[in-house]
């Protein structure tokens, strides 16, 4: 790996924020982890010591993100390496889902993200250099039932990568879209996963389904959250990162079965597709 980089990782209580941050820790990397609450203890999980800053940040509020942001680069002096990890499921379907459950989840996943990168990209473009990996799923290029509104959001991370990689490129900042498949986080416990309040009965034989799973899967994923950290650190000292990586078996399949499907339909529809042009 090249030299130790300074990395800020949100959501770094748990989950693959806190695998990130243990693992940069090791490679000698500086980190920069943001919680939303009891800082303290997530730096005695970590150890104590002078390349830790655990800073109480909340996505969704943009003034706790400047302050934050502003803090560790005072701190560290630089900020090399952004990890946007920091997000929650919403399982249920869209009739079900409330305008306010709707409106929390895109806060989080899409606005606390976009937050989080205005804040710290002052930062990179006075070093003229830096890398912001975005963290994805591989629920963002196809919806599984009862995931749509989490799908969307996660839709919308694949969207503002791809954009903000092209206006970086000249600035010499890089932008990774990391999408993971199933791992065996806790991302299906309470903690890390959202119910709607409202179930209707209609939906019980597909969304009810999945709803049932959901808690009985927790843990079972295929996926080890170690080596995903492992390979984002890897990434985030890459000279010439990826913009858009699948992590896990289940996520090359996924992109893959649905890329088909979707290149099928193309070809079925396609004189329909071209016919609607200017007849001159």
């Amino acid at each position: 790996m090249e030299q130790r980089k300074t990395i800020l990782i949100t959501g770094a209580s748990k989950g693959f924020g806190f695998e990130m941050a243990r693992i940069a820790l090791e490679n000698n990397d500086r980190v920069i982890a943001t919680v939303r609450s009891e800082p303290d203890q997530l730096s005695e999980l970590l150890g104590r010591h002078e390349n830790l800053l655990v800073l109480v940040m909340d996505v969704t509020d943009e003034a706790s993100v400047k302050a934050a942001v502003q803090k560790g680069a005072e701190y560290f002096g630089r900020i090399d390496t952004l990890i946007n990890n920091a997000g929650y499921g919403l399982l249920g379907a869209v009739e079900e889902a409330s305008d306010e459950e709707v409106r929390k989840q895109y806060d989080t996943n899409v606005f606390g993200l976009l937050n989080v990168i205005r804040a710290v990209l002052p930062v990179m473009r006075k070093q003229k250099a830096g890398h912001i990996i975005n963290i994805s799923s591989l629920f963002g290029f196809e919806a599984p039932l009862g995931w749509t509104i989490y799908s969307s959001t996660k839709f919308a991370v694949e969207g503002i990568s791809s954009g903000l990689a092209k206006e970086l490129e000249p600035l010499g900042i890089h932008v990774t879209a990391l999408a993971p498949g199933l791992f065996s986080t806790d991302f299906l416990g309470k903690s890390s996963f959202a119910k709607t309040s409202t179930v209707i009965p209609d939906y019980n034989n597909n969304v009810g389904v999945t709803r049932q799973q959901a808690a009985g899967n927790n843990g079972k994923q295929p996926g080890d959250p170690k080596k995903l950290a492992a390979l984002a650190i890897e990434i985030a000292h890459t000279e010439q990162p990826p913009l858009h990586l699948l992590v896990g078996r289940d996520a090359v399949d996924w992109y893959k079965n649905n890329a088909a499907r979707v290149a099928a339909e193309v070809e079925t529809w396609i004189g329909k597709s071209v016919s609607t042009g200017h007849s001159n």
